[in-house]
């Protein structure tokens, strides 16, 4: 079954021909780890265990170890993540207060190493 391209916060989107984009693997990869860390604990009614919320370090001092350990916790249940090698995770404060955060995974699906940062271009 194919999968709609769909960024986590964002909208649908078109392909060439007009009928609804489809993800390619490592973009359905990265569609699910921005889900899964963004998504609040409890949100999701049928895993309640889903999601790190990483939203709630929004304006928080201090956060960048308790928000690693959450993404890291969170990355290892997530499938299309491969668990050898483990995903390496930097997370820096900046200023004023802001985090920033890197992932480095294995993509279970292609073999492929990716790097995902948050957060991303906007």
């Amino acid at each position: 079954m194919a999968d709609l391209a769909l960024t986590f916060g964002g909208d649908l989107a078109f392909g060439n021909e007009g009928d609804l984009a489809l993800a390619g693997a490592a973009a359905l990869t990265e569609q699910r780890v921005l889900r899964r860390l963004l998504t609040n604990p409890g949100g999701y009614l049928w895993q309640l265990s889903y999601g790190a919320g990483l939203g709630q370090f929004v304006g928080a001092a201090g956060p960048a170890a308790s928000a690693g350990a959450l993404a890291r916790a969170q990355l290892r249940r997530e499938a299309r993540v491969a668990s050898a090698p483990p995903p390496q995770i930097t997370v820096s404060q900046g200023n004023p207060g802001g985090l920033t955060m890197t992932i480095a995974y294995q993509d279970a699906a292609t073999g492929r190493a990716r790097v995902l940062a948050l957060p991303g271009p906007v």
